[in-house]
């Protein structure tokens, strides 16, 4: 029996192994903004994966992943001052020691988006991960670190003024989709 081929790169598992497949995944997010911001992720036969909501009242704008059945994964929360820097946190949590990875802007002007994603135990100043925009910002481009090793795409869609926005995701194979998932709803909160 022949052995399969490598994967282009190994399992990168950022928030639960679980949320990684040997195989490409394709997911649909769909934006509905009301009070809040209602996020749903569905996989290719419409089974929802994830959601996420925007609290209602709070001082810091954040935003909470959760599975298919309600349990906490993340807690996405922007720094202070306004800044374009968001952090996520395993569960619930908003400590220290819960953090799993830090997004940011890549320089403060820029022509189009350009933003580093670093994991919580990178110590190195190098980032982990880079988005890249396209100069029309409706795609997207997740890279692994500086190489041109593709992690994620991810295209937007615009609705009608009654239909929702939706983002059309393709997920490397062995990458982790909540990780994927996480960073799309914290940069989608930046070009509302």
């Amino acid at each position: 029996m022949a052995n399969p081929p490598p994967p282009p790169f190994p399992t990168i598992a950022i928030v639960d192994p679980q949320y990684c497949a040997p195989y490409p995944v394709a997911l649909t997010i769909k934006r509905e903004r009301t009070f809040t911001e209602k996020y749903t992720v569905t996989d290719l036969n419409g089974n929802v994966v994830f959601t996420a909501k925007t609290p209602s009242l709070t001082l810091r704008e954040h935003r909470f992943l959760r599975d298919a059945y309600g349990n906490p994964i993340l807690c996405l929360r922007r720094t202070l001052l306004g800044t374009d820097k968001w952090k996520a946190f395993r569960g619930g949590s908003t400590r220290e020691r819960d953090l799993i990875f830090t997004r940011e802007r890549s320089s403060w002007f820029q022509l189009r988006t350009k933003l580093n994603v670093f994991l919580a135990n990178n110590t190195s100043g190098v980032c982990d991960f880079k988005i890249k925009a396209s100069f029309s910002e409706r795609s997207w481009v997740v890279y692994i670190a500086e190489s041109d090793m593709v992690a994620a795409r991810i295209k937007k869609k615009f609705g009608g003024i009654f239909s929702r926005e939706k983002f059309i995701i393709t997920v490397s194979s062995n990458v982790d989709y909540a990780f994927i998932v996480a960073l799309i709803i914290t940069f989608d909160s930046d070009s509302s």
